[in-house]
């Protein structure tokens, strides 16, 4: 059998791809279950998104909901959700850094 990379056996560094590709599969499918929860404006804004930075839930206290303050709900709407996805970014990171034991995989976050 060819051996390469220092005397590695490439069946077995194939085998060993295969098994990081399965469980990179199961930590994905985890993390769209896991979530996160982030808040703007004192906690008047809050929203909830999953591993797959997909946003499951936003809550809006109705004191903040005022037709002549628009721009403002809007602009806190916003923060909650980028604060949210930026917390679902760093867990899935955190998550899949624990398969690929901390290699800088592309398209593994």
């Amino acid at each position: 059998m060819f051996q390469g990379m220092g005397g590695m056996n490439v069946g077995k560094l194939m085998k060993q791809a295969q098994e990081m590709q399965k469980k990179m599969a199961q930590v994905q499918e985890e993390l769209k279950e896991r979530i996160v929860e982030a808040s703007a404006g004192g906690g008047v804004v809050n929203v909830k998104v999953n591993g797959a930075q997909e946003i499951v839930d936003i809550k809006i206290a109705k004191e903040v909901i005022n037709a002549d303050d628009k721009d403002m709900l809007e602009e806190l709407v916003i923060t909650a959700i980028n604060e949210g996805i930026k917390k679902s970014r760093k867990m899935a990171e955190s998550e899949i850094a624990k398969v690929t034991g901390g290699l800088n995989i592309p398209g593994m976050t």
